[in-house]
């Protein structure tokens, strides 16, 4: 079964069950998958729907910190319950020390020595960790890890 039957499949369980968090929150990332979908012309697979849906996510995780910093608890309640809907059909997310290892690794496979080979590190690192690790922290651990190789 595809990523976006189960999807569908979830829907339609949760509208049985009346759950209308997880109903609404489905039906939403069934949506996007379908304008993606749409836009491209032809079916996703299972990558592109993950990669739709790790969007979406990330789409919240910003709009918990902006509700959070607005002070608008209910509203961040309601984005953290939407991002416990969604996560489970996320690939498992690496951990920072996971992501630091691929990071060393990365840089002595590309010979980076700099701050300057930030795109030739990110390049050889980014198709090991797409969907597994938000690309800001990866993009920090690269940095500190180039930065201590050019003071080594």
């Amino acid at each position: 079964m595809s990523l976006t039957d189960q999807l569908q499949a979830d829907m339609k369980s949760a509208m049985r069950s009346g759950d209308v968090l997880r109903r609404d929150t489905l039906r939403m990332a069934i949506a996007a998958a379908q304008n993606a979908a749409k836009d491209k012309r032809a079916p996703l697979t299972d990558e592109e729907a993950t990669e739709i849906l790790g969007r979406e996510v990330k789409k919240r995780r910003e709009s918990v910190a902006a509700y959070g910093a607005a002070g608008r608890d209910d509203l961040v309640a309601r984005e953290q319950a939407e991002i416990d809907v969604l996560t489970p059909y996320l690939p498992e997310q690496l951990e920072e020390a996971e992501v630091r290892g691929l990071a060393v690794e990365a840089i002595a496979v590309s010979g980076a020595t700099s701050a300057r080979d930030m795109g030739r590190v990110m390049s050889v690192l980014m198709p090991q960790v797409r969907g597994r690790a938000d690309g800001k922290v990866v993009s920090a651990i690269v940095n500190e890890e180039l930065a201590r190789a050019a003071t080594a």
